[in-house]
């Protein structure tokens, strides 16, 4: 389902990713677009400029599109040829390069729900959170508001506890490191405006990750959608739904799937033209042909309101 080979090459700025053939820079583009005030990351015109931090450097790196079968990253700065590597393989991982969409769009074609929107999305990849401490900062974080307030309390926690590096006047971001927030304490949090709960599940979650208690590596070895959700749902603050968008975002399980989740149910239902959300049989019953797309389909979905 996965490919983990990254196909790249070295060029005189940077490197260029080779692309598989169901992709479009722009339709991810769109969709990286869709908050004004996301900070990790700046989109003018048609690149994206972001920091990554690889081993101890801080870089900036532009991405843009060659065309729709490579993308080109320049890196603001000499680096060694097994940091592009590693840079090569961060962006595979984020925009799920590794993935083969045919079977989706031939499962989608004759799909009620999934017809239209894998027509017009098109070449749209679920753009990951390849970083396990980020992906559930945000998961918690995004629990019970809204999309809009919880770009809000990440900008606040970034702008707080994350590093930047500057260029050319403006700033970018590093999400805090989980060692960072591991030390803290609810007070630290208390100018950000997170309910208790969510300083403390937050500071639980950097702590497991900083003792070693938590990791991509030891989540992904269960090879299990659900082993993984079980292991994800033992810590406190983190529930299905959570867990799901975790296994589906950072951990690349092709099944993960929200299925409590509104922004899933208002899209089913806007799709139908219904008058109501479907309830939880009906949806089991339309995603019964999904089987090892529900991540994707999930996306797809969420894409027709965001």
């Amino acid at each position: 389902m996965s490919s983990h080979t990254v196909d790249w090459k070295v060029n005189e700025n940077g490197l260029v990713i080779f692309t598989p053939h169901e992709f479009s820079f722009s339709e991810n583009l769109r969709y990286l677009s869709r908050s004004a005030n996301e900070c990790l990351y700046e989109i003018s015109g048609e690149t994206i400029r972001r920091a990554l931090a690889i081993g101890n450097e801080k870089l900036l790196l532009e991405i843009s599109a060659v065309s729709d079968q490579s993308l080109s990253v320049v890196i603001h700065k000499p680096v060694t040829h097994q940091m592009k590597a590693e840079i090569a393989a961060y962006i595979h991982d984020w925009f799920d390069l590794g993935a083969s969409l045919t079977p989706f769009y031939e499962m989608a074609q004759t799909d009620p729900l999934l017809q239209k929107p894998a027509e017009q999305f098109f070449g749209l990849r679920v753009m990951g959170i390849p970083d396990l401490f980020e992906a559930l900062a945000w998961g918690i974080l995004g629990q019970q508001i809204n999309l809009t307030y919880a770009y809000t309390l990440k900008r606040r926690l970034v702008e707080k506890y994350g590093e930047s590096l500057e260029n050319g006047g403006s700033k970018y971001w590093l999400f805090p490191e989980a060692e960072t927030i591991a030390g803290l304490t609810i007070e630290d949090l208390a100018d950000l405006k997170m309910t208790v709960k969510k300083c403390e599940y937050l500071i639980d979650v950097a702590r497991l990750i900083a003792n070693g208690e938590l990791s991509k590596k030891d989540l992904l070895t269960t090879g299990d959608v659900k082993a993984a959700e079980k292991r994800l749902t033992k810590i406190r603050g983190i529930g299905p739904w959570t867990a799901h968008y975790v296994l589906m975002r950072c951990l690349r399980f092709p099944n993960a799937f929200p299925i409590d989740d509104v922004g899933l149910h208002n899209a089913i239902k806007a799709t139908l033209g219904s008058e109501r959300k479907p309830a939880k049989e009906e949806i089991l019953k339309y995603s019964a042909g999904w089987e090892n797309w529900e991540a994707y389909a999930t996306f797809y979905l969420w894409r027709v309101l965001y």
